[in-house]
């Protein structure tokens, strides 16, 4: 079972996932202004990839940004590549 925390400092932040309690990976994002932020990178600890993971992390960080009416610009190639792969989240994207 994972669990998805998320930390903020007001300039930056991530998005940490967990796997049956233990750290599985995390997507930091840096704010830009009040109502953007950019996700700059999404790493998934070796022994927990291919289960789709990282893909959690990017859909917490949207499900955030629709809640809280932000826009999303995603550098790090994985959110990027996730943002050109599924339309259904580009109403996010700055």
């Amino acid at each position: 079972m994972t669990k998805i925390e998320r930390e903020d400092n007001g300039k930056k932040g991530r998005f940490i996932i967990y796997n049956d309690g233990e750290f599985a990976g995390e997507m930091t994002f840096v704010w830009s202004g009040k109502d953007k932020f950019i996700i700059d990178h999404t790493g998934v600890e070796d022994k927990f990839g291919g289960k789709g993971l990282a893909k959690e992390l990017v859909m917490a960080g949207v499900d955030y940004a629709r809640k809280n009416d932000l826009k999303i610009i995603p550098l790090c190639p994985y959110a990027k590549s996730r943002f050109e792969r599924d339309q259904s989240i580009n109403d996010v994207l700055a």
